[in-house]
């Protein structure tokens, strides 16, 4: 059965689900970009992207139940917040260049006026979402290290 909208938690897998989410609205970002822009930018910034899905997947598969498996997820979680930083910076880099030219940003043909609202609209959202993939994986973290504290009696 399933539970209400209204009375469901935050999962504590929910720092793969946004970091899918992140990953998904990258692409739709770099794939609304002109041709020019894009393969000059897309390549190192997919890979960031897909970096942070990469690392979240394998430290989720990962179920602490002793020091070996705490360190390993760990390691994990710290490449994933890693590569979202990476992608952070890429970003911002993205949108500082194409603020040069905000008409010429996209591959149809729009206003500058138009061109700079979609792109505050798309780095805004996709910044939110990183800002909330850090807290997530941040989160995770602190919470491995309790549960290891909890069972450091049995290790």
């Amino acid at each position: 059965m399933s539970v209400l909208k209204s009375r469901r938690g935050q999962s504590k897998a929910e720092f793969v689900n946004t970091a899918n989410a992140i990953y998904t609205e990258t692409l739709w970002f770099l794939s609304r970009l002109s041709s020019r822009f894009s393969r000059l930018l897309a390549a190192d910034t997919i890979h960031a992207a897909h970096e942070i899905v990469a690392n979240a997947e394998a430290a989720n598969s990962m179920i602490v139940v002793d020091k070996l498996r705490y360190e390993e997820r760990t390691r994990y979680l710290l490449r994933a917040r890693a590569a979202v930083g990476a992608l952070d910076i890429q970003m911002a880099h993205i949108y500082q260049i194409l603020m040069m030219n905000p008409k010429g940003a996209f591959s149809n043909e729009i206003s500058g006026k138009r061109a700079i609202e979609k792109l505050d609209k798309m780095a805004e959202s996709l910044g939110c979402m990183i800002d909330e993939e850090t807290k997530l994986l941040t989160g995770v973290m602190k919470y491995d290290k309790q549960l290891l504290k909890k069972k450091g009696a049995s290790l």
